[in-house]
C-alpha cells in the first residue's frame, strides 16, 4: 500500500532523512518510533508531500506520489493526523469536517461527520465551537476526525498521543484497532513506545534520520538494548 524507497529529505542543507526504506502493508498498522529529533516528524511530511524529499521514490497505490503536492496526496486518499494537531482557530468543529470530506467508494464502511460525531459524541456536543474553544483531547478528536471524513486508504498518524491523558490514549488506541478491522492501513509515528507495539502490526525504530531496527512488537519489546539505547524506556532492574 505504501512503499518509502531510499528517500532522502533535507532542510535546507540538514541532510535529516538519509536513505529511509520501508513498506507499509495494507490492512496493517505499521510503527515508525524513535526518541524526539530522530526524523519521525519529516518522514510523515515527506510523505504526505509538505516537506518533499530530494531524492528516493514513495509509492503509494502503486503510484509514485514523490513529486506530487499535498492537495494531490490527499485527493488519492492519504491522510494525515499532524503532530500539534494543526487545527483553525477561526472554523468552527463542523467547519473543519466539512472541508476535508472526500468520498471513497473503495471504502468499505465510509465516514461521513454523521459518522465521526457518533464516533466521537463529544465533538457532536461542540460541533458549534471554534477549534481555540476546544481542550486539547477534544483537539485531537477533531484532528483524527478530520483526517477520517477524508475516507483514507492510509491514515499517517504523527504523535497522536501527545499530551493526552490515560483515559485519552485509550480511546485513540481503541479507534486504530477499529480502523484496522475496517481494512484501513496506518503508519504511526510515535515516541510512546509501550503505546505503540500495542497496536502495531509491525515496528521500524528510527536514530538520526534512519531505520536502524525492524521486527514484529514483540520481538522489538524484548530487546532491551534497543528498547533503552533508542527508545529511552527504562531497562529491566535487578
Amino acid at each position: 500500500m505504501l512503499a518509502v524507497q531510499d528517500v532522502h529529505t533535507y532542510y535546507g542543507e540538514s541532510h535529516i532523512l538519509q536513505g529511509v526504506t520501508f513498506e507499509a502493508a495494507e490492512g496493517v498498522v505499521t510503527a515508525v518510533l524513535g526518541r524526539n529529533g530522530a526524523g519521525k516528524t519529516t518522514l510523515c511530511r515527506t510523505i504526505t508531500g509538505l516537506t518533499p524529499a530530494r531524492r528516493g521514490r514513495i509509492v503509494f497505490d502503486n503510484t509514485d506520489i514523490t513529486a506530487l503536492a499535498p492537495h494531490r496526496i490527499c485527493q488519492r486518499h492519504l491522510a494525515s493526523v499532524p503532530q500539534g494537531r494543526r487545527l483553525f482557530p477561526s472554523l468552527t468543529v463542523r467547519e473543519h469536517l466539512a472541508i476535508a470530506v472526500r468520498t471513497n467508494l473503495s471504502t468499505r464502511a465510509p465516514w461521513s461527520i454523521e459518522r465521526a460525531f457518533a464516533r466521537f459524541p463529544r465533538l457532536a456536543e461542540r460541533q458549534r465551537n471554534r477549534g481555540n474553544e476546544l481542550s486539547g483531547g477534544e483537539q485531537q478528536m477533531l484532528a483524527i476526525a478530520r483526517a477520517l471524513v477524508a475516507n483514507p486508504l492510509v491514515l499517517v498518524m504523527d504523535e497522536p498521543t501527545e499530551g493526552l491523558s490515560p483515559a485519552m490514549v485509550g480511546e485513540v488506541a481503541a479507534l486504530i484497532r477499529e480502523l484496522r478491522a475496517e481494512g484501513t492501513s496506518i503508519l504511526l509515528a510515535e515516541q510512546n513506545a509501550a503505546f505503540a507495539v500495542s497496536v502495531a502490526d509491525g515496528v521500524h525504530v528510527m536514530s538520526k534520520g534512519m531505520i536502524v531496527h525492524s521486527s514484529d512488537p514483540q520481538a522489538l519489546w524484548a530487546n532491551e538494548e534497543v528498547k533503552t539505547q533508542l527508545l529511552g524506556v527504562p531497562g529491566k532492574t535487578g
